[in-house]
């Protein structure tokens, strides 16, 4: 199932898909269907440049990122704080025997920022390998940026197994083993909140969100094109991910609703 899933979500990504369509009508060029493979490479390329120029990408991870506020810190603080991974590059950290941080960054920083201001909470870095063809554990240069950032040995506890976000939700519950009454904060991306909220709730994990890594500065940004194709087009396939994850996880009896959002204590 989780190869499956890493296959499938190759073809759902709006870039490659396009770019199949395209070469599907490349090669139709020299068959006696030459007219619909001429149609399908025109719409190729017209829908990559919608994708990758127009403000698709943010129109559509919008939402997402505003479906949960900024983490209240007047409520107290918190007894734990679980960070999802996904701001490590583990296949160039272990080649390069350092840290390499991906546009995610603050997924980590942010937790070295809750550390120093609650230095009673237990704090729980949860990501093991989830690549299919390049990857690597995250968790060994996770805890190599945290010791340089000058967190004390031991103060993270380290969730090395899971691939995928239901996974971070279980493996994540085990360790922390949270007591009733407990408040912990989850870690993640804005756009990511969403989908890792339903999965923690569906794992019987109450957490509160604490959203980081912000792609959009507002509304504003659903009128801005973007300077370059490539960057909208990775803006665009986030969100498109994201999006289809909230439907499969959902249709899959692994999230708690189709768009979580805020609950009464949040």
């Amino acid at each position: 199932m989780y190869v499956l899933s890493k296959i499938a979500g190759f073809f759902v990504v709006p870039s490659n898909l396009l770019i199949l369509v395209g070469l599907a009508g490349m090669l139709l060029l020299c068959t006696r269907f030459a007219a619909g493979g001429r149609r399908l490479m025109v719409a190729s390329i017209v829908l990559l440049a919608i994708a990758g120029l127009s403000p698709l990408g943010n129109i559509l991870i919008f939402p997402l990122e505003q479906r949960f506020p900024a983490w209240d810190a007047s409520r107290g603080a918190p007894d734990g704080i679980v960070v999802l991974g996904g701001a490590v590059s583990p296949d160039i950290a272990a080649a390069r025997n350092d840290v390499a941080l991906n546009e995610a960054a603050e997924r980590m920083t942010a937790t070295v920022e809750l550390a120093r201001r609650f230095p009673n909470a237990r704090i729980i870095f949860s990501g093991g390998d989830g690549g299919l063809v390049y990857g690597g554990n995250e968790s060994e240069a996770a805890l190599r940026l945290f010791e340089r950032l000058s967190l004390a040995p031991g103060r993270v506890e380290v969730e090395d197994q899971s691939r995928n976000t239901f996974e971070n939700a279980l493996f994540s519950k085990r360790i922390a083993a949270p007591k009733a009454g407990e408040r912990w904060l989850l870690v993640t991306s804005a756009y990511h909140v969403p989908r890792s909220m339903g999965m923690f709730r569906a794992a019987g994990f109450p957490v509160e969100a604490y959203p980081v890594d912000w792609r959009t500065r507002g509304v504003e940004d659903a009128w801005r094109p973007f300077p370059t194709l490539a960057e909208g087009l990775r803006r665009t396939d986030t969100a498109v991910r994201e999006w289809v994850g909230l439907v499969i996880y959902w249709l899959s009896g692994r999230s708690s609703e189709l768009f979580p959002g805020p609950s009464a204590r949040e």
